[in-house]
């Protein structure tokens, strides 16, 4: 099916709507202006145009910096696709993607870094094959602000304002075994289950689902996520991992059917360079545009 779109919709003009996302991230017009290259007068007008335009409040100002609106928050999302779509054309016509050169360094959980990112980075090696990659899998958190990571996969929005960060969807994880492991099993709050060696959040959130398990229910630990995967695998326990890991796994299958899924946010995090670096700008962009794609 053809899609025919309505170009008299669109209504605004492109540098307005770069003027608002840019002001929206620094969060005042003067910081917007000196990353923009632009007089702080005309950045004003810029967005006080989209605003008439749109018809509606974007910023409110507290203190000395600007808040979004309920609006704005509405809107600067969208915009943020079409500045990494713009930045996309830009390098796609000039051949660019290919010269961008140097280095960058991921951190995801173990379970993503093996399981998500090898065809991500397998398209990025095409795209950009000057890039150098470094994956560093681990359920420990790194500390984009000083630099141990470029870009991160985490579970949880951070608060520093140094970071940008951007929600890509509510993934879902399940408990898995073996079918060996599920016909002898009896009753679920009697079974093995695998843990990690720090268990009670684990044990909390799988009661809250209506189970009733205790620290005795983990007579095996580990604190490798994959670790833990190949157990279930084997038939030592009940596992959770994500759907798009379990359900894929022929050795195993869900282990309770009518247990709920359990859902937690997956956030793409950056430090701000990531405004003014091509070569953080294009992974970022195309980690945003591959994971979306497989985990919706």
């Amino acid at each position: 099916m053809h899609f025919s779109m309505d170009w008299r919709s669109v209504k605004f003009d492109w540098n307005r709507a770069r003027a608002f996302l840019v002001t929206a991230e620094e969060g005042s017009l003067s910081a917007a202006a000196r990353a923009l290259g632009v007089a702080q007068p005309t950045l004003g007008r810029q967005v006080s145009a989209l605003e008439q335009e749109l018809g509606v409040v974007l910023f409110e100002r507290v203190g000395r910096g600007l808040q979004l609106t309920p609006s704005g928050f509405e809107l600067v999302e969208h915009v943020r696709e079409m500045g990494a779509a713009a930045a996309s054309v830009s390098l796609t016509a000039s051949g660019q993607a290919q010269s961008i050169e140097g280095s960058i360094c991921i951190t995801a959980s173990e379970v993503y870094s093996a399981f998500l990112l090898p065809p991500i980075i397998a398209k990025l090696r095409q795209i950009a094959p000057g890039i150098d990659v470094e994956v560093v899998a681990t359920n420990d958190v790194r500390d984009l602000r000083r630099r141990e990571a470029d870009i991160a996969l985490r579970s949880a929005r951070p608060t520093h304002p140094d970071l940008i960060a951007k929600k890509i969807v509510d993934d879902e994880a399940q408990l898995y075994a073996t079918p060996q492991y599920i016909r002898k099993m009896g009753d679920p709050s009697d079974a093995d289950f695998i843990g990690f060696d720090q268990n009670d959040v684990l044990i909390n959130g799988l009661n809250a689902h209506g189970l009733n398990l205790t620290r005795r229910n983990f007579p095996v630990i580990s604190a490798n996520h994959l670790v833990q995967w190949e157990m279930v695998k084997h038939g030592i326990g009940i596992g959770v991992v994500p759907t798009h890991v379990g359900d894929a796994e022929p050795l195993v299958q869900r282990a309770l059917p009518d247990f709920p899924s359990i859902t937690f946010p997956i956030w793409l995090i950056a430090h701000r360079e990531l405004k003014t670096s091509r070569r953080v700008r294009l992974v970022f962009d195309l980690l945003d545009k591959e994971l979306t794609r497989r985990l919706r």
